[in-house]
């Protein structure tokens, strides 16, 4: 009689764990990925649906002449690239564009991500009841609808009753809507979404192991040298990442039209606005789903750019 020797702490290929003595490896890796299908399969169903279809759909209709009232909104015409044509040589729609993107410069990139990682660096040391309440006021300046916040900023900065009139000295009556409409949306957009980056770069930092800045701190770095040589190389991939989102989110942004209305004179009329006023109240459609489809290219150019820096740096 013979008999195999089994290494001692060895498992039986049939007691090996999960496996069942009448399924074979194949079958379990099989049963494996249909379960993680039957997962994944809901969240690509909505991504479908609430993004992939309109994304399509926006492109189709910017290639028509599309209307809400008249004859072209029971029988659209194919206009083809005449919508793009007409939005690119558009002197409104330059303007909008560069609106845009010093709106973008100057409320998400210095101003959120900014001031954002600033508090959470000041804060990172602080366990006491102070932070706790800046830290609820931020977030809930985050949480509070936009349209509320509009409202509260328009109050702020009215200029016959304004609270900003009443806290500066002397007898002032300046309407800060209509001498600084760009920048009352940009600190109205820092004010609102600075909470988001900040939580972001509070986790970042958290993430950074202890000993590293205690070695820097030993070792005589500054506060200085420490950001640029541990903490910023450290957290860079935090950073890029919300940059992303914070300039994406801000170049889409539409609450400034609740603030200004686009207005005076175009000056704070950023792309979502411009979009707003030529597909609904103007009810040019086709044209603004053109001016939408080329903001979806320019939000696709600047993920891209975010992540080919993002590669580089790893």
């Amino acid at each position: 009689m013979t008999s195999q020797q089994t290494a001692p702490g060895t498992a039986e290929p049939d007691q090996l764990p999960g496996a069942d003595s009448d399924t074979a490896p194949g079958e379990v890796a099989a049963i494996g990925k249909r379960g993680a299908s039957a997962f994944v399969a809901p969240a690509l169903g909505l991504i479908a649906v609430f993004m992939m279809f309109p994304a399509v759909w926006t492109l189709y209709l910017g290639l028509t002449n599309f209307r809400l009232t008249g004859t072209a909104a029971r029988d659209p015409q194919f206009v083809g690239f005449d919508n793009f044509m007409q939005a690119l040589s558009d002197p409104l729609f330059i303007n909008s564009l560069w609106v845009t993107l010093v709106f973008v410069a100057g409320s998400g990139i210095l101003g959120q991500m900014g001031l954002g990682f600033t508090l959470a660096w000041l804060f990172r040391h602080w366990r006491t009841r102070v932070r706790k309440v800046i830290e609820v006021l931020v977030i809930v300046s985050w949480i509070i609808p936009g349209s509320v916040v509009a409202f509260l900023w328009r109050a702020f900065l009215d200029g016959q009753e304004g609270t900003l009139n009443a806290l500066i000295p002397g007898e002032l009556a300046i309407e800060w809507v209509l001498r600084q409409p760009l920048l009352a949306i940009i600190v109205f957009n820092i004010w609102r979404g600075t909470a988001f980056a900040m939580l972001l770069f509070d986790a970042a930092l958290t993430s950074i192991p202890p000993s590293h800045l205690e070695t820097a701190r030993v070792a005589g770095a500054s506060a200085l040298q420490t950001l640029r040589d541990i903490v910023i190389p450290s957290v860079r991939g935090y950073f890029i990442t919300t940059l992303l989102l914070v300039s994406m989110w801000t170049f889409n942004l539409f609450t400034p039209f609740l603030l200004t209305g686009g207005g005076p004179n175009f000056e704070t009329e950023v792309m979502a606005i411009y979009v707003f006023r030529n597909a609904i109240s103007q009810g040019q459609l086709g044209f603004g789903s053109a001016i939408s489809a080329i903001m979806l290219v320019i939000n696709l150019v600047i993920a891209l750019i975010y992540l080919r820096v993002l590669r580089e740096r790893k």
